[in-house]
């Protein structure tokens, strides 16, 4: 599996994020590209270039974008994400970012998360690094993501809302909802973005792996510290073959409405659930019932719980402790007459067993080329290996 580590010593923003995305191997016009895809209103360009921090080069992303006055709500964000042309693992990853900040701000501001304002976070840059985020660890096939404790300082930022204390509340808001471990730290400047903080948060396991490195990316942090203000991501392979703890959450739901299962299912696909099953079952009475089952990482447990608890009409669940054996697995792009798509290899022991193209890429070719969902399938079969 491959995996990447962000190492934030001297912590984390969303252009220190994505710059060391593009530094580890993330294609500059891979990333312009998809932004383009989102249909943003304004013209947005990227522009990367080395710098030193300290002693040490690192990659330094600047997002050209006008200054935006839109003060945008959840839903607006969503909606532009739903309406793009990136693949819905992109959509869903960055939605996962952007509700974790809504919730956080709602608190923050004792607001319903639907009339939250962005303010800054919605705006351009802020859209664009989070959707890079997801755009760059999809690109990259980065499977999982780790990340190192993160630091906090002391003083004041000034926002929209007027001078905050550091570290900002809704920073401070979404580290807790992640129950993500800091360290303190000298500096009275801030070290962690909302951005940045709720990227990890969303996405990462606030732990050290295990890894094999492959590479090494490193995004330069706009200000000038007494140390080098970069943040490191090691992008690395787990053990091929190898096992991995995960959960299984099940209960059994025989009063809930039948058309509320597949919305469910969305939603736990996307607050980072890896498998999510339905299975008919017979209850007491014979009344007939639904088992809803999830696998998942252990550490996205206490979420997925209370996803089910708010989401179905069930007053409790099963988990119990389960492990599972996994092949090593490759994302490779494929030329076909229809235009270029990825394709998912199975591995065992270094042999490739098995090829599968990705289904949403083969929906995009089917509807760009107006052909079948079956023929784009068959003329994936019949590519050379």
């Amino acid at each position: 599996m491959k995996i990447a580590y962000a190492d934030c010593f001297s912590g984390i923003s969303g252009d220190m994020f994505l710059a060391a995305l593009l530094d580890a191997g993330l294609p500059l016009e891979v990333l312009q590209d998809g932004i383009e895809k989102l249909n943003l209103p304004e013209k947005v360009e990227l522009h990367l270039s080395e710098t030193r921090k300290g002693a040490l080069r690192a990659a330094a992303l600047e997002v050209s974008a006008p200054h935006s006055h839109h003060h945008r709500h959840l839903s607006d964000i969503l909606d532009i994400l739903s309406k793009s042309q990136l693949s819905e693992r992109v959509q869903q990853t960055a939605g996962r970012v952007f509700t974790l900040l809504a919730e956080a701000e709602a608190r923050v501001h004792g607001e319903p998360v639907e009339h939250v304002h962005f303010h800054e976070v919605g705006a351009l840059d802020s859209i664009v690094d989070v959707t890079g985020a997801a755009l760059g660890l999809e690109t990259l096939g980065i499977e999982r993501l780790y990340a190192s404790p993160l630091p906090y300082g002391s003083g004041t930022v000034d926002s929209d809302h007027g001078t905050l204390p550091l570290p900002a509340p809704a920073t401070l808001e979404v580290l807790r909802l992640a129950q993500a471990p800091l360290t303190p730290s000298p500096a009275q400047k801030e070290l962690v973005t909302p951005t940045g903080a709720a990227i990890l948060a969303a996405l990462a396991t606030f732990e050290r792996p295990n890894l094999t490195v492959l590479g090494v990316g490193v995004g330069a942090g706009k200000r000038d510290l007494p140390w080098p203000n970069i943040l490191r991501l090691i992008v690395g392979e787990t053990p091929a073959n190898g096992n991995s703890e995960m959960i299984q959450i099940e209960t059994n739901l025989d009063d809930m409405n039948p058309q509320i299962f597949g919305y469910v299912m969305e939603k736990l696909f996307a607050a980072g659930a890896l498998d999510v099953y339905l299975t008919p079952i017979y209850m007491k009475k014979n009344r007939p019932a639904t088992l809803l089952g999830v696998i998942a990482r252990r550490q996205d447990e206490a979420s997925l719980a209370d996803l089910i608890l708010r989401e179905t009409t069930t007053l409790g669940m099963r988990v119990q402790p389960i492990y599972r054996y996994e092949a090593q697995r490759e994302f490779r792009e494929v030329v076909t007459p229809y235009g270029s798509l990825k394709v998912k290899l199975k591995i065992v022991n270094g042999q490739v067993l098995q090829s599968m193209p990705e289904y949403e890429d083969c929906v995009r070719l089917a509807n760009e080329n107006r052909v079948s969902l079956a023929e784009i399938y068959a003329t994936v079969n019949r590519q050379p290996e």
